[in-house]
């Protein structure tokens, strides 16, 4: 399953329920940064330690077709 989950800029208080929900289920994280996530998910709390993989525009082109197996594979 794919979802897209937007962080708070700026207060972490703005993060919905759901979004924390969502995090403490995930097996795969894609991320811009993973210390910045790392940092997220250690402050939220987030008991559940997804594989963070690092997401940006220069490796895009590269990532996809993995993420896209992945994606395949947990059908």
């Amino acid at each position: 399953m794919l979802y897209i989950i937007s962080t708070p800029i700026g207060n972490l208080k703005d993060i919905t329920l759901r979004a924390i929900e969502t995090l403490n289920k995930l097996d795969v994280l894609l991320c811009e940064d993973t210390r910045k996530t790392g940092f997220l998910l250690s402050e939220l709390k987030i008991a559940n330690k997804p594989k963070l993989v690092s997401f940006y525009d220069e490796v895009e082109a590269q990532k996809i077709p993995e993420i896209i197996k992945v994606l395949q594979d947990n059908l």
